[in-house]
């Protein structure tokens, strides 16, 4: 198992720029898969990026394309999220994702196993 910590989250203004980082407890953090997934209010979980393992291979949402970067780091156990041009549409509350049944990456909450508490992020206009 895996545990899971958010941080980075909070107030910024439009255009403004967030780096979300991931924790990840144990040493077996590159056996791994890892997601970023987002949850604005009133609205159901929605994926934002994924990477593999090896940190190799990267796939985002169409409306973060561009902006966002995923990356991790094997030897510090963390995965990060860095997100520029924010947009007020971006709030959420952000999450971290795992999964070690996933050879490659993927976009559906429901292939991952374990999830981080949430980090909210809130763009103003």
């Amino acid at each position: 198992q895996v545990q899971l910590v958010e941080s980075g989250g909070g107030l910024v203004q439009a255009g403004g720029s967030l780096r979300l980082s991931c924790a990840a407890s144990g040493r077996t953090f590159s056996r791994y898969a890892m997601g970023w997934f987002r949850q604005a209010p009133g609205k159901e979980r929605e994926f934002v990026a994924a990477i593999n393992k090896s940190g190799g291979s990267t796939y985002y949402q169409d409306s973060v394309k561009g902006r966002f970067t995923i990356s991790r780091d094997n030897a510090k156990n963390t995965m990060y999220l860095q997100m520029n041009s924010l947009k007020p549409e971006d709030t959420a509350v952000y999450y971290c994702a795992a999964s070690a049944r996933v050879l490659g990456y993927s976009i559906s909450s429901n292939a991952y196993d374990y999830w981080g508490q949430g980090t909210q992020v809130t763009v103003s206009s």
